[in-house]
């Protein structure tokens, strides 16, 4: 009886009374500043949302830079010498672009620069060039990072907000990425 009734209390936590998924949340009027790792809305005004099969024709037809905003976790300061430090490998969608720590809500200045002249770089300085941002699956990143392009001016922004999970999940290729260089 108590598997049953456990079994009961995840379902209806997770569903609402006609049996749906409960909605997504809605879109924040500025940027998530919390708790990244969450259900993302469903859009994102301005940019157009895509899902994997549109993000893998628009890949494979090269209509875009991808941008991808997942944070790099850096070396620990002050790390004895003697200490063994394996930074974890990011496997990303192939001739994509990371610029890492571009979607947190607040940036400081250093990592808005590195946004904005990354972007330049990927895009020749053509902000009408179609840009896709990802990280994963219900990581709020990739919609701060979208976003943030738009307020620079930057019009033809596409949001994929199943990343890397759901390309991998369709055995897309991934290819192993390093952020680009902070100058």
């Amino acid at each position: 009886m108590t598997r049953a009734f456990l079994f009961l209390a995840i379902f209806l936590a997770a569903t609402n009374a006609r049996g749906e998924a409960p909605p997504r949340p809605r879109e924040p009027e500025g940027y998530r500043l919390d708790a990244y790792r969450a259900p993302v809305p469903a859009t994102l005004t301005g940019a157009t949302v895509i899902d994997t099969a549109k993000a893998f024709d628009m890949w494979k037809a090269k209509a875009a830079v991808f941008i991808d905003a997942l944070p790099h976790a850096p070396k620990p300061e002050g790390l004895p010498k003697s200490a063994v430090w394996r930074e974890q490998p990011r496997f990303d969608i192939p001739g994509s672009v990371w610029l890492p720590d571009t979607g947190y809500g607040e940036l400081a200045e250093a990592t808005q620069r590195y946004l904005e002249k990354g972007l330049a770089r990927a895009t020749a300085s053509d902000k009408s060039k179609p840009l896709v941002f990802y990280c994963l699956e219900n990581c709020w990143m990739s919609w701060n990072a979208a976003k943030r392009a738009m307020s620079l001016g930057y019009a033809n922004v596409f949001w994929y907000p199943q990343g890397t999970d759901g390309w991998a999940a369709q055995k897309h290729p991934l290819e192993e990425r390093k952020p680009e260089p902070r100058e």
